[in-house]
C-alpha cells in the first residue's frame, strides 16, 4: 500500500495582513499531481487544513475541490484529521457527502466512522479512534487522535481518569495511555498506522506554530506513541523531520509553504511511504516548490534599500527588510521603496550603535526635557522621533506647567 502523508496546510492564512491564497491555490494544483504521479492509494493529512476556526469561503471551496479532484471518483481514500487551528464539528460536516468519494474525516479522539463503501474501497471496522480500511485487497488500521486537548483526553479516557482521580495523571501519560489502548486493534496481517496533531518532544518549531502546549504540559515524548505502529504520521510543526526515540517511525512533514520568516531555511515537503504488514516501511522525501519565497534583505543605508528595491521590482517575493541607518527613515523614502517593490511587509531601521552610545544618564541635568526625551527615544525606538510626537509630548508639558502655575 503507498501511503503519502502531509499537513498543515493552513488554507486562508494571511502573512502580515496579506493573503496568501494563491500560493496555496497553486500548491493544492501540484499536489494532485505528485498524488497521481506517485499512484498513491492512501493520502493521511494530519490535521491543521485551515488557519483558523472560521475559515473564508475561498478557502473551503479550494479544500474541497482538492479532495474531489484527489478521490478520482473514489478510487483512492484520503484520511483527514483536524488540528488545533482547526474546528471539528465544521471540519466533519461534510463527511457523509465525501463518504462516497472516498474521504474519511476525523474530528476528535472521541469520533466514530462509520463501516460501509467509501468510493471503491471499505471501512470494515471502526471505533473510537481507530479505522480499518481495506483498499484493494490490503487492509490497514489506522489509530486516529486529532488535536487531543486535555478535556477531549479526559473524556476518551473517563474511565481510566475515574480510577487514577486521586493522582495527578501528566498530559504525557494519558497520551500513552489512549494510544496503549488504542494499538490493542492493530494485528501482525494489517498494515498498522498511527496519526495525530501534537507536538513531540526534541521537534524543532520553525516559528509560526500556534502553540498546542501550556507551561509545557502539552508535549509527549517518543516514548509515547504506539511501539507496534509500522509508521506515525504526526502535524503540527511546520519543518519536516523524524521524532527523536521513535526508530524513525515517527515523522512530522511539515507545511507546504513558508508561513514565516523563521520557515526560509528548510525545504517544504511531503512524505511517500510503502507500506506492507509485518515489514519496514520506506520513506521516500517529495518536496513542493516555492511559490513566493520569504526573504530578509539587510541593507547597509536607506540609499542601498531603495536602490535593492528598484533593482528587484519584477521579483515575486515577500521581502522582510532590515536597514542600517544614522538617522530616520522618511516616509517620502518609505514610499520610495514601497513602489518601486511591491509586497515589503516590514521595514525595521537599525540604528547604529555609534549614535546611542553618547547617552549619559549623568549629564541629564544638564540637558532640556527635549533632548532627553529625544535621546531616550531613539535609545528604545532605533529612530528620531516624528516632529508630531515631539510636538505633542511637549504640548502636554507645557499644560502641565500652565496648571501648576495656575
Amino acid at each position: 500500500m503507498r501511503i503519502l502523508h502531509t499537513s498543515d496546510w493552513h488554507l486562508g492564512k494571511n502573512l502580515e495582513g496579506h493573503s496568501r491564497m494563491d500560493e496555496q491555490e497553486a500548491f493544492l494544483e501540484d499536489f494532485v499531481k505528485i498524488v497521481n504521479d506517485n499512484s498513491v492509494d492512501l493520502i493521511i493529512i494530519a490535521g491543521d487544513i485551515y488557519d483558523s476556526y472560521n475559515p473564508p469561503a475561498r478557502a473551503e471551496k479550494m479544500f474541497y475541490d482538492t479532495l474531489k479532484k484527489l478521490s478520482s471518483n473514489g478510487k483512492r481514500i484520503t484520511l483527514v484529521i483536524s488540528g488545533n487551528h482547526d474546528n471539528p464539528d465544521r471540519l466533519v460536516a461534510a463527511g457523509p457527502l465525501a463518504r462516497d468519494h472516498g474521504i474519511i474525516m476525523v474530528g476528535t479522539p472521541k469520533s466514530v466512522v462509520p463501516c460501509g463503501d467509501y468510493g471503491s474501497h471499505k471501512v470494515v471496522n471502526s471505533g473510537e479512534g481507530f479505522v480499518e480500511v481495506e483498499i484493494n485487497g490490503e487492509r490497514a488500521v489506522i489509530v486516529t487522535v486529532p488535536y487531543p486537548n486535555e478535556k477531549r483526553l479526559d473524556e476518551v479516557l473517563y474511565s481510566e481518569m475515574e480510577e487514577e482521580k486521586d493522582k495527578v495523571v501528566s498530559y504525557g501519560n494519558k497520551i500513552k495511555t489512549l494510544f496503549d489502548n488504542l494499538s490493542k486493534n492493530y494485528r501482525e496481517d494489517t498494515i498498522n498506522i498511527a496519526v495525530s496533531h501534537l507536538f513531540a518532544m526534541g521537534s524543532a518549531q520553525a516559528g509560526s506554530e500556534r502553540s498546542v502546549q501550556l507551561g509545557g504540559s502539552f508535549i509527549v515524548d517518543g516514548s509515547c506513541f504506539p511501539v507496534k505502529a509500522q509508521y506515525i504520521a504526526l502535524g503540527h510543526v511546520h519543518k519536516p523531520q523524524i521524532v527523536p526515540g521513535t526508530e524513525r517511525r515517527a515523522r512530522y512533514s511539515g507545511s507546504p509553504l513558508q508561513y514565516s520568516k523563521k520557515e526560509i531555511g528548510f525545504k517544504k515537503k511531503c512524505f511517500v511511504i510503502d507500506a506492507k504488514a509485518g515489514e519496514d516501511c520506506r520513506v521516500k522525501e517529495v518536496e513542493f516548490k516555492v511559490y513566493k519565497p520569504i526573504e530578509v534583505w539587510k541593507c547597509n543605508s536607506i540609499e542601498e534599500a531603495i536602490s535593492r528595491c528598484r533593482e528587484n521590482s519584477e521579483r515575486d517575493c515577500w521581502v522582510y527588510m532590515e536597514i542600517t541607518t544614522d538617522r530616520y527613515i522618511g516616509e517620502d523614502e518609505i514610499k520610495l521603496m514601497k513602489t518601486a517593490k511591491k509586497d515589503i511587509l516590514e521595514i525595521v531601521p537599525k540604528i547604529s550603535d555609534d549614535n546611542c552610545s553618547d547617552l549619559d544618564i549623568n549629564s541629564f541635568s544638564h540637558k532640556s526635557f527635549e533632548e532627553i526625551f529625544r535621546e531616550f527615544y531613539i535609545k528604545e525606538r532605533k529612530v528620531e522621533p516624528e516632529p508630531e510626537v515631539l510636538d505633542l509630548l511637549l504640548s502636554i508639558i507645557r499644560e502641565e506647567e500652565n496648571n501648576e502655575t495656575n
